[in-house]
């Protein structure tokens, strides 16, 4: 079976007036169906522009992703947003919620811009919902619900049209330990009992462990073996003196 995420040679530069900055450089690897893999990098090495790019969400300067065999880049926006709906769900790691509906109008929001054409599966709806020890709060809105319930509405939200893929933003980059450990539990899920494919973006080593295999993002380079530990600039001077 061939993999689900293709990515070739995947680059990005971002230009602000004369400054370029090459947030991603000739990012190459391959992602088969239901593994979960762990994106593993600190604050600014380029994994969250990786998160971006597998999510069709930005373009690439140069290479391309194949998402189930389809390049996004040559869709048009229309057909990407069609795509991006049916094969992804998106956690995010501020939530995103809207906060005039409730907990179940996102998931909900969520079902319908999905563009399925079925009807929203109540049975899995509750499933998640107990699962996530969010049944007995679907009718309030977000600022009723602590920040580890949103995040967890948010998985739902995520799981609800039951995409191939799931993209999640350091999801546990907010929450407690349990909270953590409670949304960590039903991302594995979701790879290992129903074979969703899970690409989880976290700077978190004890996260990423429960992961399948792990890619490592430092200074825009991706690689498998994690790299070395660098000595911050004080502490090289105090070696100096």
């Amino acid at each position: 079976m061939p993999p689900i995420i293709v990515a070739e040679n995947l680059s990005k530069t971002y230009r602000t007036g004369k400054v370029e900055t090459q947030a991603l450089r000739s990012a190459t690897f391959q992602v088969d169906r239901g593994e979960f893999i762990a994106i593993v990098g600190p604050s600014g090495s380029g994994k969250s522009t990786l998160f971006y790019l597998l999510g069709g969400l930005t373009s690439a300067s140069s290479g391309k992703v194949l998402i189930d065999g389809v390049d996004f880049a040559s869709l048009t926006d229309a057909e990407r947003t069609r795509q991006r709906g049916e094969k992804i769900g998106f956690v995010f790691q501020r939530f995103n919620l809207l906060p005039t509906l409730t907990a179940r109008g996102n998931i909900e929001l969520a079902h319908e811009i999905a563009g399925t054409r079925k009807p929203l599966d109540e049975s899995l709806l509750q499933h998640l919902s107990e699962l996530l020890r969010i049944d007995g709060r679907l009718n309030k809105r977000p600022n009723e619900l602590s920040g580890g319930e949103q995040q967890r509405v948010a998985i739902a939200r995520a799981l609800i049209s039951q995409p191939a893929i799931i993209l999640a933003d350091e999801p546990t980059g907010n929450l407690d330990t349990d909270n953590s450990d409670a949304v960590l539990e039903m991302l594995r899920r979701a790879s290992k009992e129903t074979g969703q494919t899970v690409l989880m973006i976290t700077h978190n080593p004890e996260a990423a462990a429960i992961a399948d295999r792990i890619l490592y993002v430092r200074d825009g380079q991706l690689s498998t073996t994690p790299p070395p530990p660098r000595v911050s600039r004080l502490a090289a001077m105090k070696q100096t003196v």
